[in-house]
């Protein structure tokens, strides 16, 4: 590991009225000690009021000042919304890592309803990420895919995203089960650093249809494509039940799982560690990573706020950054 060859990481403001300038203090606090850690909050409106020392710094600056102070950096657009705000810290961070000035981008918490109800027009993050780097390549095949891992006790990816059931069923297709497995075999390799990566694939229906009797979208859909990724080198099961994929002597077998939908692969992570969990995007030209949480509207100034999964998050982000560059 190279600890200080690579810019810094870029965390974003998330929604200033939520709990993300609070974390990223925490999180400051927590680990302004190591270098290899530094980052920045990339605040566009007026940098929020926090209860550590705070340091306006360009990119080059973020590294030397980190120690003695959480780095911001600024764009001082005035009259900003607060929504406005997470959306342009968003779009100036991921700018920040393709012109070579961060290394990888660490998402707070947005609220999607507050930023739908101002006019923005992607589902989440991993969308709109996707929009912004779209005129860049990928080191592997092109996501986004989203991915939530616990450590490396499990790692879960999806082939849907924020959908409801109904649409998860009626847009199940050969191509996008298939794209969403090879950018999570690439992201394996490549950012992860498993040369030889196992995937398990989960069953879309319960007991993975039951042989046709509950479902056939796993003879008809999933299994022929596990077995073309297989012929490809890729090293993917079937369809499997997924009641019985995530327990402990199964997560012995694989090194990730493809889950069909947002609340298949969600639910296990959660219920594993749920204030670890990192939500990953894969298939990028940028390194994504975010806590996997929300953004706590409830408890905003009481002090409650846990950095946990903010500190993972940016632990895994330097990791996964180190792994692409070596």
């Amino acid at each position: 590991m190279r600890p200080l060859a690579l810019p810094p990481l870029a965390v974003t403001l998330g929604d200033p009225d939520g709990i993300g300038p609070e974390i990223a203090a925490k999180a400051w606090a927590e680990l302004n000690s190591q270098p290899h850690l530094a980052f920045a909050l990339v605040c566009p409106g007026e940098p929020p009021k926090l209860d550590v020392p705070t340091v306006e710094v360009e990119w080059s600056g973020v590294v030397e000042q980190f120690a003695s102070a959480l780095p911001v950096v600024p764009r001082r657009e005035p009259d900003l919304s607060s929504t406005q705000q997470a959306a342009r810290s968003i779009a100036t961070a991921t700018a920040a890592v393709l012109d070579g000035h961060a290394s990888a981008v660490v998402t707070n918490p947005i609220s999607k309803e507050r930023l739908y109800a101002d006019g923005f027009a992607h589902p989440g993050h991993t969308e709109f990420l996707g929009e912004l780097t779209l005129t860049h390549p990928a080191p592997y095949p092109r996501g986004p895919v989203m991915m939530l891992a616990v450590r490396d006790e499990l790692r879960v990816a999806l082939v849907s995203i924020h959908e409801s059931l109904a649409s998860v069923v009626a847009n199940l297709t050969p191509t996008r089960v298939e794209n969403a497995a090879r950018t999570l075999h690439g992201a394996l390799v490549q950012d992860f650093g498993i040369a030889e990566p196992r995937i398990a694939m989960a069953g879309l229906n319960p007991h993975a249809g039951e042989g046709g009797a509950l479902g056939r979208e796993e003879i008809e859909i999933l299994n022929p494509v596990a077995a073309r990724l297989r012929a490809d080198g890729i090293n993917i099961t079937d369809a499997k039940p997924a009641d019985t994929l995530f327990h402990a002597e199964a997560r012995a077998t694989y090194d990730a799982v493809l889950a069909q939908y947002h609340d298949q692969g969600l639910i296990p992570v959660k219920s594993l560690d749920f204030h670890s969990g990192v939500n990953i995007t894969l298939g990028l030209p940028i390194i994504r990573t975010s806590p996997d949480h929300g953004t706590a509207f409830d408890i905003v100034g009481k002090n409650l706020a846990s950095a946990t999964s903010l500190i993972e998050a940016i632990r895994y982000a330097r990791r996964l950054a180190n792994n692409r560059t070596a």
